[in-house]
C-alpha cells in the first residue's frame, strides 16, 4: 500500500480548526487543570508540534476516555510517533492504537475530517501495522529514518535521507513527494513546488502530490490554483473519498459550495406509485434509455465490447450508450417549439441534455454513477481523456471562485 498520511496542515484540517478552536474555548470543563491542558496540547496539536502533545493528549485521554476531540488528536500523535520507532512491530502497534482510538471517537459522534481521512488510511494497513515504502531494503531503510527526522521536525535530515532514497531509486514517487512535503512544512513554497510537480510527473495518476501542492497554495493565499490541482487529484483519483473532502473544504473556505451532479433515471412508469404522472414524450426519453439498458444486460452488446469478460458487469459503455440514446430523444424534443417546454421544464431531462450536448456524456458516468462495475474502465478512459475529464470538473462539479452561488445542477 501507498502511505501517504503526512503532518502538514491541509485545507481540510485549516477548516477544522477554524471550527475546532472556538469550540474547545467555550467547553466547560468540571476541572479547571484539566481545561487548561486541554488548551495546551490543542495549541500544540494546531502549531504541529505533535511530539510535544502526545504525553498531554495522552494523560488528557486517561482522564477523560470520552473527549472525542481528544481521542482524535491522540491518534494522529501517535501516528507521528510511531515514525519515530525503531521497532516497527512496536511503531505498527502504535497505528494499530491510532485506529482503535479513531472507532472510539466515531462512536462518540466525531465525524470531523481528519477523523474520516485518517482513519481511512490506518484501515488500509496490514494486520501488523506496518508501513512499506520500498521493496529495495536499503531505500526502505533511508525513507524510515527520513520519517523518524520528519518527525522530530529535523528537516535537513529528512530530506537528505529521502533524497538518498531517491538517488537509490530514481523512480520512487514518494521520496520525491515527502521532499516536496518537507520544504512545504517550511514554507519554501518555491522549492515545495518544484517537488511536487517533480512527483506528479512520476505518476500524475495518484492524487497525493496535487492535494498536497493545493494545501500549500492555499495557505499561500492561491485558491484559484489550488483548485486546479484538486481538480487533477480528482482526476487521478475519483473514488478516493479523501479527494473529495479536500475540494468540499476548498468550497467550504471559498463560501461556495460543490456541485452535485446527477440525472435520476426515473422507474418505469408501472413500478411508479399511484398518481404518478408522466408526459408520453418524457416518457419516450427514458424508454430509449431502458431499451439500450436491456440489450446491455442481455450480454450482446457487453460481450462486443469486452472479449475477455466472461460474466457481465455494469460498464462505462453501456452507461454512456443508454443515456446517448435518452439524450438524443430529448434533443429532438427540444428542437421541437411545441415540446421544449417539456425539456425545460423537466430538471433530469434539461440536464441529461445539458450533459449530452457539452460532450460529456462519458465523464458523468465515471464520475456520478462509477460503480464496481463502471470504475473498472476509469483508468482507460483517463489515459486517453485527461483533459477532457478535468473540464467536465471545471465546467460541472468545482465552481471557479467567481460563481458564488450554491445552486446546484440536479442533486441526488
Amino acid at each position: 500500500m501507498r502511505w501517504f498520511y503526512r503532518r502538514a496542515p491541509n485545507l481540510a484540517a485549516h477548516l477544522m480548526l477554524c471550527l475546532l478552536v472556538p469550540c474547545l474555548l467555550a467547553q466547560v470543563a468540571s476541572d479547571a487543570a484539566y481545561q487548561a491542558e486541554r488548551q495546551k496540547a490543542s495549541c500544540l496539536f494546531d502549531q504541529g508540534r505533535r511530539l510535544e502533545a502526545l504525553p498531554l493528549l495522552e494523560e488528557l485521554v486517561k482522564a477523560n476516555p470520552k473527549d472525542d476531540q481528544m481521542l482524535v488528536a491522540l491518534a494522529a500523535c501517535l501516528v507521528e510517533h510511531a515514525a519515530t520507532v525503531s521497532d516497527q512491530s512496536m511503531a505498527g502497534k502504535e497505528r494499530l492504537r491510532a485506529r482503535d482510538l479513531l472507532d472510539q471517537a466515531w462512536k462518540l459522534g466525531n465525524h470531523s475530517t481528519l477523523a474520516m481521512n485518517l482513519s481511512d488510511l490506518l484501515r488500509k494497513l496490514p494486520e501488523s501495522g506496518a508501513i512499506k515504502f520500498s521493496d529495495n531494503p536499503q531505500v526502505e531503510k533511508v525513507m524510515e529514518a527520513g520519517e523518524s527526522a520528519f518527525s522530530r521536525r529535523d528537516f535537513d535530515e529528512a530530506i537528505k535521507n529521502y533524497s538518498k532514497a531517491l538517488e537509490l531509486d530514481p523512480k520512487n514517487y514518494t521520496a520525491a513527494l515527502f521532499i516536496g512535503n518537507t520544504y512545504d512544512k517550511q514554507n519554501q513554497f518555491a522549492k515545495g513546488a518544484e517537488w511536487y510537480e517533480r512527483a506528479i510527473q512520476l505518476d500524475p495518476n495518484i492524487e497525493t502530490a496535487y492535494r498536497y501542492y493545493a494545501d500549500m497554495l492555499a495557505r499561500e493565499g492561491d485558491m484559484a490554483k489550488a483548485r486546479i490541482m484538486l481538480i487533477r487529484a480528482a482526476v487521478a483519483e475519483p473514488y478516493n473519498q479523501l479527494v473529495w473532502r479536500e475540494l468540499r473544504a476548498w468550497a467550504a473556505l471559498n463560501h461556495t459550495q460543490l456541485k452535485e451532479v446527477f440525472v435520476a433515471v426515473p422507474a418505469p412508469i408501472e413500478n411508479q406509485p399511484s398518481g404518478y404522472k408522466e408526459s408520453p414524450e418524457i416518457g419516450a426519453v427514458w424508454q430509449a434509455y431502458r431499451e439500450v439498458a436491456a440489450q446491455w444486460k442481455a450480454g450482446d452488446e457487453f460481450k462486443k465490447y469486452f472479449l475477455q469478460e466472461k460474466q457481465y458487469r455494469h460498464s462505462l459503455p453501456e452507461e454512456t450508450d443508454a443515456l446517448t440514446a435518452a439524450a438524443k430523444v430529448a434533443k429532438r424534443l427540444a428542437d421541437d417549439p411545441k415540446t421544449a417546454p417539456l425539456i425545460t421544464n423537466d430538471p433530469n431531462v434539461s440536464l441529461l441534455l445539458k450533459v449530452y450536448e457539452a460532450g460529456m456524456i462519458e465523464p458523468y458516468v465515471l464520475f456520478s454513477l462509477g460503480d464496481q462495475g463502471i470504475a473498472k474502465d476509469y483508468a482507460a478512459c483517463r489515459a486517453k481523456n485527461r483533459e477532457k475529464l478535468e473540464e467536465y470538473m471545471e465546467k460541472f462539479v468545482v465552481p471557479s471562485l467567481g460563481d458564488q452561488s450554491p445552486a446546484a445542477a440536479q442533486t441526488k
